[in-house]
């Protein structure tokens, strides 16, 4: 496969599997979680090293997914306690990640785990950093590492889909009719993490980020039933990847940026033009109704 190809399908899984689950988090109210996670898995990645002594990219997988797991603990733990779920996040994410970049500068300043390694990977690396087996080139890790937590995502939630969206839009009633709505909170969380953290490290935390809030919340504008939203967040997720690619070569520009600045893009159509949701919509129906 050509270059230019592993780079959109690198894309496309990273928007595909983060906007899938990132519809979760829209419905949840808790969006900027994944930004959170992407942050605060740096002193996992570190104490990864001083435990391994080694950056192989498993290793800092799970020292990440560990810490991106406390992230949602603990924002679980000061919103169940009486603080504002926005806050509690924020204060986890400042207070873990400043731990991590203590960790660096402290541990490891001689090792190339400075923060622009760690959270601000770039996508047009992804083809020339192979998976090897037995000395066969299987394709960019990347890819391996977003579709295997995808398809996990899917399998997860495809089984418990019913409980999932009825603790997302009413827990309460949920918690009566008996289901664990804590257990499967924390389900939810360790596939937000798991996707963050398996993504952030080659494409880096902006896209991330994006791709977990943008096309979810596009597709929410423009229907409003959970099984379609779920799908067309993907569907807008790969047109992202597709369209932000093409136009990154065409202005030789960021390619995580140009397809972040795509999504916003599709996003702002979806806000104006929707045709429930739409501003330019709900304006023009306000005309008729006037006249």
């Amino acid at each position: 496969m050509s270059y230019e190809l592993w780079v959109i399908l690198t894309g496309a899984l990273v928007a595909s599997s983060c906007s899938f689950i990132g519809c979760w988090l829209i419905l949840r109210r808790m969006a900027m979680l994944g930004d959170a996670i992407s942050h605060t898995a740096l002193p996992g990645i570190v104490i990864a090293f001083l435990i391994s002594h080694s950056l192989d990219s498993w290793a800092m997988l799970i020292g990440a997914a560990v810490f991106g797991l406390l992230t949602t603990f603990l924002v679980q733990t000061l919103h169940q306690s009486g603080v504002q779920s926005d806050a509690a996040i924020g204060v986890t994410f400042t207070s873990l990640f400043a731990v991590g970049v203590v960790l660096v500068s402290v541990y490891a300043r001689d090792v190339h785990i400075d923060l622009a390694h760690v959270l601000y990977g770039e996508i047009a690396y992804v083809p020339w950093n192979q998976l090897v087996v037995g000395g066969v080139e299987l394709g960019p890790r990347a890819v391996w590492m977003v579709g295997g937590t995808f398809l996990l995502s899917l399998a997860v939630i495809g089984l418990l889909y019913k409980e999932f969206k009825i603790t997302s839009f009413d827990p309460a009633l949920a918690a009566a009719l008996g289901l664990p709505v804590t257990l499967l909170h924390y389900i939810l969380m360790t596939l937000v993490s798991m996707t963050t953290v398996s993504a952030f490290e080659s494409v880096g935390a902006i896209l991330v980020v994006a791709m977990l809030i943008v096309p979810g919340a596009t597709a929410y504008l423009l229907t409003d039933r959970l099984g379609i939203m779920l799908g067309m967040s993907c569907i807008i997720g790969i047109v992202t990847a597709v369209i932000g690619y093409y136009a990154a070569v065409l202005l030789n520009a960021s390619i995580a940026g140009a397809m972040t600045t795509t999504a916003g893009t599709l996003f702002l159509l979806a806000f104006l033009f929707s045709p429930s949701h739409g501003v330019v919509m709900k304006w023009r129906a306000k005309r008729r109704l006037a006249n």
